[in-house]
């Protein structure tokens, strides 16, 4: 027997400050939260430019914990809160916590590195290693809220919080698990990550108009911005959530995983096109249901046009009548918790009744020629709608997800 899955309740922490309502003002008013980066010295950096967390949202909480885990457990905290779910009365053996990050605790690294190689210093904090593993996140979630079921990190570059939700809509489908919290975290805003992006020359280094840099599927686009953040969804069975009188903000309707088996950074259009195509089949949704995407859309030269392909592949004439956004030319590139990140903000959004904007399109690239919702949020009736997520490494995850207002 499969089982409806809903969300009832998400939190999110990003450039724009912590929890919804912050998300919500800066998307309503098409402002980007990317910012000179201040937490690290970035003088001798290229590019000192990210879409970078304000210490006033996580100063002081989780002390004890790498950045990226502390803004799980702030995001986690949130969906917990809205959801009400500590006092469900559900077993705990069936409660999980899945997290997918990208990079886990290079904060933690960045230090200790520093610590081993400038300062010259031959131990290491003996935290270190619980600090900075992949599952660091989801351990410390699981502990905090009691999640003694299914309880595991994703680390699939940039599609991972998309496969991390995904993997728990499975999950609570199946009936293996009653609910889960489940998402992504990330903080790559380190200097040696920093660096290491700047080889691979696809970041937007414009440090003087740090608001303008991310231009997705823009004719001048000039790359993508790095950012940091996490959002965290608490899923439930349908049963469990109506039985308990829970609000339902959201429902996962299907999930798509592929692998493009191909070049390391360079996209595929056909694994975006099956990736989407899987999510459609597997919530049992026509082409004529989506009414928004939420892109992938990095702003680099690459993936714009290759996933505007993608789109038309699936959706045919219809792609032209859907409008597509990247929420990523307001927040950055949160890698692995991108996914989680766009899909919070797109039903703070929607839910809100407001079709986020891509910023900074004032010169469409001509083979981008889908309706990118440019430069201004836009009023509208969404019910149905696709998030994708496109890793290096060929790593792809579409989520379908259904908009629930006033239930």
């Amino acid at each position: 027997m499969t089982s409806r899955v809903a969300i009832t309740g998400y939190g999110i922490v990003s450039c724009f400050g912590r929890g919804k309502e912050a998300a919500l003002d800066a998307i309503r008013n098409a402002r980007s939260g990317v910012r000179t980066i201040t937490s690290i010295d970035s003088s001798a950096l290229a590019c000192r430019i990210g879409g970078e967390v304000p210490a006033d949202a996580h100063e002081g909480l989780h002390r004890g914990y790498d950045r990226f885990t502390r803004f799980a457990l702030i995001a986690a905290d949130e969906a917990m809160q809205q959801s009400q779910f500590a006092n469900s009365g559900i077993d705990a053996t069936r409660f999980g916590s899945i997290i997918g990050t990208g990079l886990g605790g290079c904060e933690t690294q960045d230090a200790s590195y520093r610590r081993l190689y400038k300062d010259d210093q031959s131990r290491l904090p003996p935290m270190a290693i619980a600090q900075c593993m992949y599952n660091a996140a989801a351990s410390a979630v699981a502990t905090k809220h009691q999640a003694r079921g299914a309880s595991y990190a994703v680390v699939s570059a940039c599609a991972s919080s998309a496969h991390a939700i995904g993997q728990a809509f499975q999950a609570i489908r199946a009936g293996t698990l009653d609910a889960a919290l489940a998402g992504g975290a990330d903080a790559p805003l380190s200097y040696a990550i920093i660096r290491a992006w700047e080889s691979m020359r696809v970041l937007a280094i414009d440090n003087e108009h740090p608001d303008a840099a991310c231009r997705p599927f823009s004719n001048d686009r000039k790359g993508l911005v790095l950012a940091e953040g996490a959002a965290i969804f608490l899923l439930e069975s349908f049963d469990s959530a109506t039985a308990r009188g829970a609000e339902i903000v959201g429902e996962v309707l299907g999930f798509g995983i592929t692998s493009d088996a191909g070049h390391v950074t360079d996209p595929s259009a056909d694994g975006a096109s099956r990736a989407m195509q899987m999510a459609l089949d597997d919530g049992a949704l026509s082409i004529d249901d989506v009414d928004y995407i939420n892109a992938h859309g990095t702003g680099t030269r690459a993936n714009d046009t290759t996933e505007t392909a993608a789109i038309k592949s699936v959706f045919g004439e219809r792609a032209y009548k859907i409008p597509v956004s990247s929420t990523k030319s307001l927040h950055g590139h949160a890698m692995g918790a991108s996914g989680a990140i766009e899909i919070a903000a797109s039903l703070a959004a929607l839910n809100d009744g407001i079709i986020p904007p891509t910023i900074n399109l004032a010169d469409p690239d001509p083979a981008c020629d889908l309706d990118y919702v440019a430069n201004a949020a836009r009023e509208g009736s969404v019910r149905t709608f696709l998030s994708n997520s496109f890793g290096f490494g060929g790593m792809n995850g579409v989520l379908a997800l259904r908009v629930r207002r006033g239930n």
